[in-house]
């Protein structure tokens, strides 16, 4: 039995999938689009003309290493992804840069469909960049596994209409120019949807997110993902300081969707900036208008490697996470294997894993008074929310990456060993 499993990106979740695949010795073969090569002549190249013009193109493609698997089971399709990363350095709304997505998605889904082999027993695919695949798949007799990250696309476009309707400030040029595409973009999701056999998902609000939608997820399976190898305790639990003030991390991007506005909101209603410190790392997405006047005590530090995440992760107090909708969130992961508290919200995969005062705090989502009380409560407690830290370690001990690993190839045999219906 042979599974070939591709993704347009290459993180932590979908590295782990094809490692449980090639440790249970199912992997036929892992395709994505740019993968990090030291070896090849064109990314050192680019690298080196990258530099003449100021940019960090090495570090950018470390992002992109397949560290999980050997590389002979690794092929990257970058041309289409290559135009995608092109357009986004020119294009300042992000509709250009949505278009090429659009464009570059079912392509290297197509690229991958001509890729098949008779020695195959299934296809192993994620939403949007999978359709073609998955047809071909079913013509060829194949058993196609649909993994869905995200909560269901309508489900998430009802909230952020939802937001936009409070907050007319929230609505840019990008929103209006996807609300156009949406339609024919869910229907692509709905067909890939009709085609597998076997859904995966990674947490219970997902699943049910859709059955909400009226979807029949009888097929559907949920994996929480896993956390990465917990940091030795003592790097993690020395005494705090409590006369410094209380560090907050945010990791990912900084957008309505993870509901940043929310805590921008609580952080001025609270005058949180005067006893508190929040790093960002990762992208922004908020528009400008609410970035003209940011609150004091508030930083963005970019995005950095993961490495120098994990160290930030040790360094902080708490993560803030309150998103609107998240499928897991696989921040509260890493920071829980770190030793570093989470706060979030029952909309994330994640927060089944959360027990509230316990490995850190459970807030209403959407809710920046809840926001604001809690991240006082955290100046208030210090003791409290340090003690924190030992339980955030047994979280992320109690259901690792390994387990995930053995459920997901476990969830696979069992599958290909049954006959089709």
């Amino acid at each position: 039995m042979s599974v070939l499993l591709f993704h347009t990106t290459v993180a932590p979740f979908v590295q782990q999938a094809a490692r449980a695949l090639h440790e249970a010795s199912l992997l036929d073969h892992f395709y994505s689009t740019l993968v990090d090569d030291p070896k090849s002549a064109w990314q050192g190249a680019a690298k080196r003309t990258a530099s003449l013009f100021g940019r960090d193109l090495a570090t950018a493609l470390r992002r992109r290493a397949v560290t999980e698997i050997p590389a002979e089971y690794v092929t990257g399709l970058p041309l289409r992804e290559l135009l995608r990363l092109s357009a986004g350095f020119i294009d300042r709304s992000g509709r250009l840069t949505d278009l090429a997505w659009a464009w570059a998605e079912p392509g290297f889904d197509r690229a991958v469909a001509r890729r098949l082999h008779s020695k195959l027993s299934a296809v192993y695919g994620y939403e949007y960049s999978s359709l073609a695949t998955f047809q071909a798949a079913r013509q060829r007799g194949l058993r196609v596994f649909y993994d869905l990250p995200a909560p269901e696309p309508a489900y998430v476009r009802r909230l952020l209409n939802q937001e936009i309707a409070r907050f007319a400030e929230l609505e840019t040029p990008y929103h209006r120019h996807t609300e156009k595409r949406e339609q024919e973009r869910l229907e692509r999701r709905r067909a890939e949807w009709n085609c597998a056999d076997v859904l995966v998902t990674a947490s219970r609000f997902t699943r049910e997110s859709y059955a909400a939608a009226g979807l029949d997820v009888s097929r559907a399976h949920i994996l929480p993902y896993g956390a990465p190898p917990c940091c030795a305790p003592e790097l993690t639990l020395d005494k705090p300081n409590n006369a410094a003030p209380l560090q907050l991390l945010w990791a990912g991007t900084f957008s309505i969707r993870k509901g940043a506005h929310y805590l921008l909101d609580a952080w001025k209603k609270a005058g949180l900036g005067k006893h508190a410190r929040l790093l960002i790392h990762g992208a922004n997405a908020l528009p400008a208008s609410l970035m003209a006047s940011l609150p004091e005590g508030i930083v963005f530090g970019g995005s950095i490697p993961r490495e120098r995440l994990f160290d930030a992760y040790r360094s902080a107090d708490l993560l803030v996470f309150p998103t609107l909708c998240d499928g897991f969130g696989l921040v509260a992961t890493e920071a829980w294997s770190q030793g570093l508290p989470v706060l979030s919200t029952l909309n994330a995969g994640a927060a089944e894993l959360l027990r509230d005062r316990e490995n850190g705090l459970l807030v209403p989502a959407a809710d920046s008074e809840a926001l604001a009380d809690a991240l006082n409560w955290c100046l208030d407690n210090r003791p409290a929310l340090h003690s924190m830290r030992t339980t955030a370690l047994a979280t992320a001990s109690t259901w690792q990456w390994a387990h995930y690993r053995q459920a997901l190839a476990k969830l696979v045999s069992e599958k290909l060993d049954t006959p089709k219906p």
